[in-house]
C-alpha cells in the first residue's frame, strides 16, 4: 500500500515538473519571438524627421520658413509671378527642403 502511494507521489511531481518545464520553455520561446519581431520593425520603421525648411509665398516673393514657423526666416527677393502657372501653384502649396544644399539649388535654379 505505501508502495502505490510513493509511486502516485512519484507521478504526480514528475507530472507537475513536466508541465512546469513546457510552460517555461514556451514562455521563453515567445519572449524570443517577440524580441526579434520588435528588432525587425525597428529596422524597417524609417526616422521621422522635421524638414529642413518649407520654400513658399511669401507677400508676392518667396520665403524660406523654418520649422513651423508662419515668418520666414529668409526671403527671396524674386517676384512670384515671373513664375510659370505651375511653379506658382508648387509654391503656393510650400516645397520641402530637407537640406541646405537642396535650398542653394533651388534658389539658384530660381534665380538663373
Amino acid at each position: 500500500m505505501k508502495n502505490i502511494i510513493n509511486r502516485k507521489n512519484f507521478f504526480t511531481v514528475f507530472t507537475a515538473v513536466a508541465v512546469s518545464g513546457v510552460l517555461v520553455i514556451c514562455t521563453l520561446a515567445q519572449s524570443v519571438r517577440n524580441t526579434r519581431i520588435q528588432t525587425k520593425f525597428a529596422v524597417n520603421v524609417p526616422e521621422v524627421t522635421q524638414p529642413e525648411c518649407i520654400v513658399r509665398e511669401y507677400n508676392g516673393k518667396i520665403g524660406v520658413f523654418r520649422g513651423t514657423s508662419e515668418k520666414p526666416y529668409k526671403v527671396i527677393d524674386y517676384n512670384v509671378n515671373l513664375l510659370s502657372d505651375y511653379d506658382r501653384e508648387i509654391i503656393s502649396e510650400g516645397i520641402v527642403m530637407e537640406s541646405d544644399e537642396e535650398l542653394r539649388k533651388f534658389i539658384e535654379d530660381i534665380s538663373g
